[in-house]
């Protein structure tokens, strides 16, 4: 079955000619991607459609995969270019991070945490510089280490630590502001 099947072996089946087993990587590693882009961009639509792009390229270049036991890896580097070209589309447009309340219910969500305290978070999350939200995600919302997020990124991991430092100490003042809010 395809499910139990490596990501490395799903690859060289591809590369062989097998369509199916390229659907299989698609329904492994779209949640994933699906929740990154939405976190990313802030926006269903778009977030699909940066997932789709990198899907489309990631297959096209397939050959190209060093290392395909982590073929997740190398589609979230993909996904990761992807969201930055979508998001400077964004800022060479002067249109601002879109919050769209179904994207945000797709990306999970901590449990037990209620409604208003993620709304809070994603505003908080959107109005970060887009090189420290994600950094942010990366290392938070994904749990990687910095060694893959530099791989991911290109960044060095001075740089990507420093990006999600400022990312934290602006979500605290950002979320005391928020909470202000509520309080009042």
């Amino acid at each position: 079955m395809i499910e139990d099947e490596p990501d490395g072996a799903l690859v060289r089946r591809v590369l062989d000619g097998d369509l199916e087993a390229f659907a299989g990587l698609v329904a492994r590693h779209r949640d994933r991607g699906l929740r990154f882009a939405a976190s990313m961009l802030g926006d269903a639509a778009e977030a699909e459609e940066a997932l789709q792009d990198a899907f489309v390229r990631a297959y096209r270049s397939l050959r190209s995969c060093r290392e395909p036991d982590r073929f997740g890896a190398w589609l979230l580097q993909i996904l990761v270019n992807r969201c930055r070209t979508r998001a400077a589309r964004f800022q060479r447009r002067n249109r601002q991070f879109v919050r769209d309340d179904a994207a945000l219910e797709r990306a999970a969500a901590p449990a037990g945490r209620s409604r208003e305290w993620r709304e809070e978070i994603e505003r908080a999350l959107a109005r970060l510089d887009p090189l420290q939200r994600e950094a942010f995600v990366l290392k938070h919302v994904e749990g990687l280490e910095y060694e893959e997020m530099t791989r991911l990124t290109g960044a060095r991991v001075p740089a990507l630590k420093m990006r999600v430092k400022r990312a934290c100490d602006r979500l605290r003042v950002l979320l005391g502001e928020e909470s202000g809010r509520r309080d009042r």
